[in-house]
C-alpha cells in the first residue's frame, strides 16, 4: 500500500508540473499571475518561456525516473527537486506576492513533495 500511495503521489506531482510547464508556454501572462508575481507588460516574455521549459523539463524527467529507475532514485530527485517551490516561496514573497499565494501554494507545494521523498526513501 506504502508503494502505491508513493509511486502515485510522484506521478501526480511529476504531471502536475508538466501541466504548469505547458501551461506557462501556452498562456505565460495568465500562469505568471496564478503563480503569485503578475508579469509586467512589456515584459520580457523569455522568462516566461524559460519559466515553461523548467516545469515541463523537470515534470518529464520525475515521469522518466519513475519508469526507469528505482525508489531512490526517485525520492533523490524529490528531494532535489522540492528546491524549486521553497524557491518560488521567496520570490513570490520578495517580489510583491501575498503571504496567502507563497505559503498556500509553493511552501505547501514543497511540503508534499518533500513527504513523498520520504514515503519513497522507506520504500
Amino acid at each position: 500500500m506504502l508503494s502505491l500511495i508513493a509511486y502515485g503521489l510522484a506521478v501526480v506531482l511529476s504531471l502536475f508540473v508538466v501541466f504548469i510547464g505547458a501551461r506557462f508556454l501556452l498562456a505565460p501572462r495568465a500562469s505568471a499571475a496564478g503563480y503569485g508575481v503578475p508579469a509586467a507588460p512589456d515584459g520580457d516574455p523569455a522568462y516566461l518561456t524559460i519559466k515553461g521549459l523548467r516545469d515541463l523539463s523537470y515534470g518529464l524527467l520525475g515521469l522518466a525516473l519513475i519508469v526507469f529507475t528505482t525508489a531512490d532514485a526517485v525520492a533523490w530527485f524529490m528531494l532535489i527537486v522540492a528546491l524549486n517551490p521553497l524557491g518560488d516561496t521567496v520570490v513570490v514573497l520578495r517580489h510583491g506576492g501575498t503571504k496567502a499565494v507563497a505559503f498556500g501554494i509553493h511552501f505547501a507545494t514543497a511540503v508534499v513533495v518533500l513527504l513523498d521523498a520520504v514515503l519513497l526513501f522507506a520504500l
